[in-house]
């Protein structure tokens, strides 16, 4: 037994040494064109590709503010003949930065776009946030920030238990804990986790609402998908961790059948997905 305790403490240093990054979010939608339309023309966003899998009857589309090799983007799914999902209770929303978040919002408002929030600041600070919800009900916020390399720069889950949370994510993802707000008067306590500053990624923002330990998933929205060097020695660290927190391997480390990208994925103590995929392949995979 001894050798395990010599190789434990190297092992969960991995993450903080890997080369990580969030590279998608997936979520299904009942339209394809409708949300592309959507994205691009309310949000600015350029579609980046798009395939059809007709023997498995979907279709996915990639959309985001730059290139998928440095960028974060959202990656659509539409399974052929499902025309709406249930978002469930426990999923946020996702957030885009703006310079001019009364402008973007007279944008969308002008396209037919939802506005759930007018913008202006939030209650007790200074930030200017608004509100809208595309065709399928997913939630945006939109935050008013000076010029950053990445827009798309939230992803905002419920959690039961934030602290378990946070040292998930710390221990089995590497992640940093960027920064913790309490709101006892609203009643919420929220983590922003990431691996750089929150003005120039994209960050998971963990809420914890006082007294709900429980949320329901919906069937919208899947995971997000975040890059590693090695599939293998991640999913060990995961494995790990998921025996102190809970969680679980929900998909063994190894190559796709028909892709070959190496991945692994992990329900967190939530049942929040992550998937982990390989930088190398996932670059090839871009080439083609």
């Amino acid at each position: 037994m001894a050798e395990a305790v010599s190789v434990t403490p190297e092992l969960l240093e991995w993450p903080k040494k890997d080369r990580r990054r969030f590279l998608h979010a997936v979520y299904r939608v009942g339209d394809l064109d409708r949300t592309i339309k959507f994205y691009t023309e309310c949000f600015g966003m350029k579609l980046l590709r798009k395939r059809d899998i007709p023997e498995e009857k979907y279709s996915n589309a990639f959309l985001g503010f730059g290139p998928e090799e440095s960028n974060f983007v959202v990656e659509l799914t539409y399974n052929y003949g499902v025309t709406s999902y249930d978002i469930g209770t426990g999923f946020g929303h996702f957030a885009i930065s703006t310079q001019d978040v009364y402008k973007l919002v007279e944008d969308i408002r002008a396209k037919g776009g939802s506005i759930t929030r007018e913008p202006g600041p939030v209650k007790g600070g200074t930030s200017v946030i608004a509100f809208v919800k595309d065709p399928d009900g997913y939630v945006f916020e939109l935050i008013q920030r000076g010029p950053s390399p990445e827009p798309l720069c939230q992803v905002m889950l419920r959690v039961g238990d934030l602290d378990r949370s946070i040292k998930f994510y710390e221990k089995a993802l590497g992640m940093r804990l960027l920064r913790k707000i309490d709101n006892p008067q609203y009643k919420y306590t929220l983590a922003m986790m990431g691996y750089a500053d929150e003005y120039e990624t994209t960050v998971l923002e963990l809420t914890y609402n006082y007294g709900v330990t429980e949320y329901t998933k919906g069937n919208a929205y899947a995971q997000v998908a975040i890059s590693t060097d090695d599939v293998y020695k991640s999913a060990e660290v995961v494995n790990l961790v998921t025996q102190e927190l809970g969680g679980k391997i929900t998909r063994q480390p190894g190559p796709i059948p028909g892709i070959n990208t190496k991945i692994t994925s992990f329900l967190d103590p939530d049942g929040w997905k992550t998937v982990l995929v390989d930088n190398e392949d996932f670059l090839k995979e871009l080439e083609k």
